[in-house]
């Protein structure tokens, strides 16, 4: 049932955010606000709905998991759902690509005149190196009393300094730097900072057992 309603909590929040940000357009057009067939998903909008509302349902059916914990079972997932769906679904929408280009490498997208740089497999790419970096970081770091956190915070750092790569350098814009690109800059920022932080916590945690053993008496016990 949390899967469900993590679908459609995505969905709509992917879908408000894009109407949102091109308000002018469905305003005169507000028939168009339905037809997510036409293409318009906002994934920064779907996260910002469908986590709150996985995380909501999540702790009403287990109560007993920490919020921290479940953030980190879910990043990896979340970085690798990105991944998989920037690979199969812009390369079959219209106005799917990127910047026009006469590389070897461009692809012709429907709606779109010329060749243009395959953005959505450029994004692939670089999520499911995320996800590498990510499962890495659960594995050698967090599984080894590492602290809680860390995978979530990696996840957002990359994927937002990925994000304003690809709206930066791979998809056509003509405004300069737009809402994506301070958003995708801010999670970068939020997520490094969260990263700092909770190392540097780790740091002295494990720093207490070793100030106590140096200053206990001599002949005495000490508990870690």
């Amino acid at each position: 049932m949390t899967f469900l309603w993590v679908i459609v909590a995505a969905i709509v929040g992917a879908r408000a955010a894009h109407v949102v940000a091109n308000f002018g357009y469905y305003a005169r057009n507000p028939i168009e606000i339905l037809a997510i067939w036409h293409g318009g998903l906002s994934s920064f909008g779907g996260l910002a709905l469908g986590l709150p509302v996985g995380f909501v349902s999540t702790h009403r059916r287990c109560p007993q998991l920490r919020l921290g914990t479940a953030a980190d079972l879910v990043a990896p997932v979340l970085v690798c759902a990105w991944a998989i769906g920037r690979l199969l679904g812009p390369q079959f929408e219209v106005a799917g690509g990127g910047k026009p280009t006469s590389a070897w490498f461009g692809m012709y997208y429907a709606g779109e005149i010329g060749k243009r740089l395959p953005a959505p497999i450029f994004q692939a790419v670089e999520c499911f190196a995320i996800f590498v970096v990510v499962l890495w970081v659960e594995r050698h770091v967090v599984r080894q009393s590492g602290p809680v956190g860390l995978v979530t915070a990696t996840a957002v750092g990359l994927w937002g300094i990925a994000r304003f790569v690809d709206e930066y350098c791979w998809l056509t814009h003509d405004n300069g730097t737009d809402a994506v690109e301070i958003a995708s800059l801010a999670l970068f920022v939020a997520g490094g900072a969260a990263a700092l932080v909770l190392a540097a916590r780790d740091r002295r945690r494990r720093a207490v057992p070793l100030v106590q053993v140096r200053d206990a008496p001599a002949g005495s016990k000490t508990s870690t």
